[in-house]
């Protein structure tokens, strides 16, 4: 019987911390459900996987890191949006006047609503980018830099919405 006490504790510990936290640091407070709305590509130049891309990481990272019920309308904590920006510039000069990197940029506004808790939307632009040698094609990057673009991004908006940071 003593052995089993502190397992007996723990468990208790962890049933009543169930509630608004998560183990990774986002507070849902008392929200059970999320909605996530596709996050459609307006940006002047359209990859065509970013917004199926874009918004089953920000579902599949909110799902794993978080109590939260996924739900297709109608969640205590909704996120909405569009890809605004999706833009390759040169970026560093290098010798004899050549440009050495160029830069993918990406750039989404979010729009964060807690039903349960009005004080905590908010309305914000989140923009991440990655550099890559101009002697790189960028097809050739491309997924790679997306991959890991969208991944900042997703990050920076939990952080964001839950974390408060």
């Amino acid at each position: 019987m003593l052995r089993s006490a502190p397992i007996l504790l723990l468990i208790f510990i962890l049933q009543s911390c169930s509630g608004g936290y998560s183990f990774t640091g986002g507070d849902v407070g008392a929200a059970k459900t999320v909605s996530i709305d596709r996050f459609n590509n307006i940006a002047p130049l359209v990859n065509p996987k970013l917004s199926q891309q874009f918004t089953e990481s920000l579902q599949e990272l909110l799902v794993r890191q978080t109590p939260l019920a996924l739900t297709k309308v109608n969640g205590d904590l909704n996120f909405s949006g569009e890809i605004v920006g999706y833009e390759v510039k040169s970026e560093a000069p290098g010798a004899n006047d050549q440009i050495a990197q160029s830069r993918l940029s990406i750039t989404v506004k979010v729009r964060f609503k807690n039903f349960l808790d009005v004080e905590k939307d908010f309305e914000q632009i989140f923009s991440s980018y990655r550099n890559f040698p101009a002697s790189s094609d960028l097809s050739s990057v491309e997924d790679v830099l997306v991959d890991e673009i969208i991944q900042e991004m997703v990050e920076k908006i939990f952080n964001r919405s839950l974390v408060n940071w």
